[in-house]
């Protein structure tokens, strides 16, 4: 289970900006997580508990969004959503696209006490 170390590494970016903004605590965590990122949110959510005992994050609440397929058409110039396992275009159909989002895992927003 990589989740178990991705959200390790989200825990070391939160300690970090911790630090920098004098925090005590952090009391929430927001994430845009798309289906191309490689993580399953159901184990990300899973493997959070374990990954944030003894931190300064250990009482955040994490919430996690997930982020839609999207793809620029390299034909027609219209950008569309797409299925995570046919980047189509939705407009003309064609398979010539490019992704425009849907593989990211981005740290949002954080909320500290100070």
């Amino acid at each position: 289970m990589h989740e178990l170390s991705i959200c390790q590494a989200l825990i070391d970016q939160v300690e970090n900006l911790a630090r920098e903004n004098q925090a005590v605590a952090v009391k929430v965590i927001n994430l845009q997580v798309g289906p191309l990122s490689g993580a399953e949110i159901p184990l990300l959510e899973h493997a959070w508990p374990l990954a944030s005992a003894g931190t300064v994050a250990e009482s955040a609440e994490l919430f996690i969004e997930p982020m839609p397929v999207r793809v620029r058409c390299k034909t027609c110039g219209v950008e569309s959503g797409a299925s995570a396992n046919r980047l189509l275009c939705g407009e003309c159909g064609d398979y010539h696209t490019e992704l425009i989002s849907g593989d990211e895992m981005v740290l949002t927003r954080l909320e500290f006490d100070t």
